[in-house]
């Protein structure tokens, strides 16, 4: 999924102190995303830039898309991350410049992983189920990996870890004894939890990772704090367990990993290092070189926004 801002804030994030648990509370901002699709956009965030590599989160709908084209982002680049497509209804269509044509559907992992460069386009197929409702992530590849060559990845059977009143649906990395054929290039974890109502459980939790939860539906209480769908609580480092309550049935996706340790530029689609890395993907981009071609597309690839007057600096995470 692209970010379609004209004007993109050069996003700049890394490594903070660990420090311990939290309760962060972040509020999304709501962008438009193509013709018809409105998300709300939790990370990068005011208040905090990445979980772990994590470093870009959409959540969208659910929404009626019966008499609607629904989700139709045209071809696009990306270099130096990974994106991570989850449906709970609907569908996405998805072809990239390596030639893939995949229909995701919900509960199904599509991860896409750019490397030095790849370009993509999504949208709903025709005809389309009435609802769309879903996540959109990004995980920031870290500098050993980040000119990787592209790929594409369609995981339709994922492991699942259940309790009383929990069914957790691991998307990446690896929760309790379950862990997903994704491919990850840093320790991090995306599990899908529903729940049941009245559940009361106690999540474990790897101490050394980051994490927060997105709330997708339903009404639930992170440890006593309640999440309404479409926000996202971060709760720090430090945690052997997580109390989870749901008043109602409820879904969330967690979030989280090792803390990201090195200093990165994001702006618009790419994730480098420098503004010349930046730069030169825009102009790759704009020549038609390098990202390759998306074949099949009704319509013309998203040109890319002017970069910013000044220098993209790098920075950790700290503010």
């Amino acid at each position: 999924m692209s970010n379609l801002d004209l004007k993109p804030t050069p996003t700049v994030c890394g490594r903070e102190a660990g420090g311990g648990p939290v309760k962060d509370l972040l509020t999304p901002r709501h962008v438009q995303l193509g013709e018809s699709t409105v998300v709300r956009r939790l990370l990068p965030n005011l208040g905090r830039r990445m979980v772990g590599a994590w470093c870009f989160v959409d959540h969208y709908g659910p929404d009626d898309i019966a008499d609607q084209p629904g989700m139709q982002v045209p071809p696009h680049p990306h270099m130096g991350l990974q994106t991570v497509s989850w449906l709970h209804e609907g569908e996405v269509l998805h072809r990239d410049s390596l030639g893939s044509l995949q229909t995701v559907r919900p509960y199904e992992l599509g991860l896409m992983t750019s490397g030095r460069a790849i370009s993509h386009s999504e949208e709903s197929p025709r005809p389309h189920a009435r609802h769309l409702h879903g996540a959109q992530l990004w995980v920031a590849l870290p500098d050993a990996h980040r000119n990787t060559a592209p790929a594409f990845e369609h995981h339709p059977d994922l492991p699942v870890v259940t309790a009383p009143g929990l069914r957790a649906t691991v998307i990446l990395g690896a929760l309790d004894t379950a862990t997903s054929p994704g491919t990850t290039h840093t320790p991090l974890v995306g599990a899908d939890l529903a729940l049941t109502e009245g559940a009361d459980l106690r999540l474990p939790l790897v101490p050394d990772f980051e994490y927060a939860v997105l709330a997708m539906s339903g009404r639930v209480d992170v440890d006593g704090v309640p999440v309404e769908p479409g926000s996202m609580l971060y709760l720090g480092c430090g945690r052997p367990h997580l109390p989870l309550h749901a008043r109602t049935d409820a879904a969330v996706l967690l979030l989280g990993g090792e803390l990201f340790d090195e200093k990165i530029v994001m702006w618009w689609n790419f994730i480098g290092r420098s503004t010349e890395d930046i730069a030169r993907a825009r102009a790759d981009w704009t020549a038609g070189t390098r990202f390759g071609e998306v074949h099949g597309y009704a319509g013309d690839r998203l040109p890319a926004p002017e970069l910013p007057a000044l220098p993209l600096k790098p920075r950790g995470r700290e503010r």
